[in-house]
Parts: C-alpha cells; structure tokens; sequence
C-alpha cells in the first residue's frame, strides 16, 4: 500500500459517503445511518474542517476521519471546557486492519493539538481506542447529561490536566440526534442493498447499555 494523508475536499464529498455506508452497512443496525451523518455533518457551524482527512492508496480514497466542536460543562460550577469528538472513522472493508484507521487518528489527534484543543471525548468501543491513550470518562469524572458513565464514553487529554480534577457533565453535540426518515430519504441516493441482522449488532446493543 501506498497511503496518503490529506484534507479532504468538496470533490471527495459523494465518494466519502458511499465508502463510510461500505464500511458500516449492517455493523451496528440493520443497514446504517453513518453516511447520512457525514453528509449533514459538513455543514454544521461546529465541523472542523481543518481535521477532516481521508486516507488514499494510489489516488483511491480508502479511509476518513471527522471532527465536531463539542464541551463539557462543570457540574459544580459555571466553567464550560471545549473539547472535540471524532467520528465516523471509516476504512474501506478491503482494507481494514491494516493500520489505516490507525494513522488516521494519529495524525488528527496530533494536529489537534497543535490546534491548541485541550481533550477529545468520542463514543466508542475501548478494544478500538484505548490503544491510542483513550481512557473511560468516568476517570476523568465526566458523565453524560443524565450523570451516567457510558461504557462507551472515553476521553483523551491532549493538554495534560484539562479536565483539572472537576465533575463535568459531556454536552453531545445535536448533530448526533439523527432522523431516521431522512436517512430513509438520503439512502435512497444509492444502490440498493439488503439489511441484514449480524451478531455484531447484539453486541452494539449490549454495549449502548452498558454504565459503568
């Protein structure tokens, strides 16, 4: 392989989709709303532009990564921290495994803090994060807005000591409260494809559930 990293541009906007709905067609759910995702997400006042990559292999876009503006906000007080979220990473199916993925959070999550962003905060599964220095939230004292501690919220510092010792509270950005008619609509852009029940599913369900 041959891969390349680089913002992304207009021009790679429909290939982004198609290969982010590649990449999670039937994974969690029956078929996947992470293309509609991408596609909304571009033009929301909190997307970073400035972090968002795709990977390439001899010119074929093979992988990407997103970013939102999104905060906490001190339980105990009135101190709101900024902070970021990535996500939906993708990597082509043909090509998972193989360190792509890897590189792509790497390099963003260094950029970041170039940036001068302070810590990043994502939901997703601990096999596939801690390995990059993302703990749970919880030993940073940071719940959801119910005050619970999703098994699947983690945190990562990129300023040692950003979150100081406080409670916070994690603010999700609304750009992730999707209307499942308007992906029903935006799907129907593409070639059909059957939605299947998989056992990764089950496991998605048990982990949405999860608290520690």
């Amino acid at each position: 392989m041959n891969i390349k990293l680089r913002l992304e541009t207009s021009r790679d906007y429909r290939a982004v989709e198609s290969l982010t709905r590649d990449a999670f067609w039937n994974l969690f759910v029956p078929g996947c709303d992470e293309h509609y995702l991408v596609h909304i997400m571009r033009d929301h006042p909190d997307f970073v532009k400035e972090l968002a990559f795709v990977a390439e292999d001899n010119g074929k876009i093979i992988g990407n990564i997103m970013y939102m503006k999104t905060s906490v906000t001190e339980v105990d007080g009135n101190e709101t921290l900024e902070t970021l979220s990535f996500g939906p990473v993708c990597v082509a199916p043909e090509y998972q495994h193989k360190g792509v993925g890897t590189q792509l959070i790497r390099h963003t999550m260094s950029l970041a803090a170039s940036l001068n962003y302070t810590a990043i905060i994502i939901h997703g599964h601990p096999h596939n994060y801690c390995k990059h220095g993302f703990k749970s939230s919880k030993d940073f004292n940071i719940s959801d807005e119910q005050g619970r501690y999703p098994f699947g919220q983690l945190a990562k510092e990129l300023v040692p000591g950003a979150f100081k010792g406080k409670k916070w509270k994690y603010n999700l950005n609304d750009i992730y409260t999707i209307d499942p008619s308007a992906v029903e609509q935006f799907e129907k852009q593409f070639e059909h494809r059957e939605m299947q029940y998989r056992i990764s599913q089950e496991e998605f369900s048990i982990a949405v559930r999860a608290f520690l």
